[in-house]
């Protein structure tokens, strides 16, 4: 898909730096290049050249690089000006090229074109933006094998087996004088397992890519002076919150994003839970008992030297809290914890730092992350909404085969299965769902 208007755009981060980029993108660069180069570069060489203004006069000094439709990142013909990173002098290289016949790039327009051209599919086009953006070591490596394709190598390899499935059940509907009995043959109530199977699978390994791109939200939570703050700054390795002896001391919501084996955790530390005429202090309580409703993981923080481990307070989701009986070091209740197969306890000191490491695997267990990244790729909420349409459409049509004998419903929902799963690479994408995507990108890219 070949697009008539040449797009332009600074590739570089804005500030100061050693090199900055210009990137240009279009049909047809030629009047470009004789206006702002001494010569033009030939294909996939690097031209030291001067990059020329309106009068013929230099604007900088620097590398040109010419790569010729369709061998180029968009598809299109692609020229880069890397000149000196100064602001001042890649807005005039900029303002150059759209005086030549450019125009402005939209925020994602040039990965925009790559999708357009084939070059890249959607997944491959978000784990760009994913890569770009990355928080940690792992979440990189899961955008780079996303951008090579392994999720989508997966997805398609699903989508194939769904169609294959899907032209046999149609086969047999549109001509049943071939005397296809698929429902005598239990091979296709097999093949429909097992995709179902490798769509579990599929949804399991994105949930981590998922979490390894936008992370999990911790609440931490407990009545006043039982070393909430003090938690925040061991988990985070700072003093971010101030820590005193007097009751009360947080009354607002304290965030701080912090890295667990590579995945992001936005913490929240709260104000303590008491009944108080303080208006201030009050509103805290109230933000606080409102995180711990909607926080993906609560730690509720106990003092293990005055708190009765027989006695819990109440916990509105057990199965997302983990108990974190602080000061063990100052001894105490030292009695055997409460059993409750649904409740995670331990015990910790945020004094001498013993029982953090294995806090730090709770929450890495609780939020279903598994103990090698190895193999994960990136994924965001809409690849999972997907999937789980994906499944339950096919399963939804494996009861209608198997107990209702109605293969007509089972083709309906194969077709419904393989729209919402091609979605995933964009092979079948709204313009709408284009826009908000590209849209987040940087501009340059």
């Amino acid at each position: 898909m070949e697009h008539l208007d040449t797009i332009a755009a600074i590739a570089t981060a804005s500030g100061s730096a050693g090199v900055g980029i210009v990137r240009v993108s279009g049909g047809d660069l030629a009047a470009i290049m004789v206006g702002i180069l001494e010569s033009k570069p030939l294909p996939r060489q690097a031209h030291l050249t001067h990059f020329k203004d309106n009068s013929g006069g230099s604007i900088d000094h620097g590398l040109a690089l010419y790569f010729p439709a369709p061998h180029s990142f968009t598809g299109e013909s692609v020229l880069e000006l890397q000149g000196h990173g100064g602001q001042v002098v890649m807005q005039l290289l900029l303002a150059r090229v759209i005086e030549l016949g450019a125009r402005q790039a939209r925020p994602g327009e040039f990965s925009e074109r790559a999708f357009l051209n084939g070059k890249l599919d959607l997944v491959q086009a978000e784990a760009i933006a994913d890569l770009i953006s990355a928080s940690s070591a792992q979440s990189a490596r899961a955008a780079q094998r996303s951008l090579a394709g392994v999720f989508s190598r997966k997805v398609n390899r699903v989508l194939t087996e769904l169609t294959a499935i899907r032209v046999f059940v149609e086969a047999a509907i549109d001509f049943p004088e071939e005397e296809i009995d698929f429902l005598a043959d239990s091979d296709i109530v097999q093949r429909l397992q097992q995709v179902i199977k490798e769509l579990d699978q599929l949804l399991a390994d994105a949930h981590q890519g998922q979490l390894l791109r936008d992370g999990i939200e911790l609440a931490i939570i407990g009545r006043p002076n039982v070393g909430k703050s003090s938690l925040l700054n061991a988990l985070a390795g700072d003093e971010l919150a101030i820590v005193t002896d007097i009751p009360g001391t947080t009354r607002d919501v304290v965030r701080q994003q912090i890295l667990i084996d590579g995945l992001p955790v936005y913490v929240a530390d709260t104000a303590g839970l008491r009944e108080t005429e303080d208006v201030i202090e009050a509103e805290g309580v109230r933000r606080a008992l409102k995180l711990q409703q909607s926080a993906d993981l609560v730690l509720l923080v106990l003092d293990m030297s005055t708190d009765n481990p027989s006695e819990l307070p109440l916990i509105p989701d057990p199965k997302r809290t983990i108990v974190c009986w602080n000061k063990q070091d100052l001894g105490g209740q030292q009695s055997a914890l409460k059993t409750d197969q649904q409740l995670e306890q331990l015990r910790i000191s945020t004094l001498d730092g013993s029982g953090l490491a294995e806090l730090k695997q709770l929450i890495l267990k609780h939020a279903g992350i598994s103990d090698t990244t190895e193999g994960v790729f990136s994924a965001r909420a809409r690849h999972l909404q997907a999937l789980r349409d994906t499944r339950s459409l096919v399963n939804h049509g494996l009861v209608q085969l198997t107990e209702f004998a109605a293969p007509e419903l089972l083709a309906e929902d194969l077709r419904r299965a393989q729209l919402a799963l091609a979605a995933i690479t964009g092979e079948f994408s709204s313009d709408d769902l284009l826009g908000e995507i590209f849209s987040s990108f940087c501009i340059g890219k």
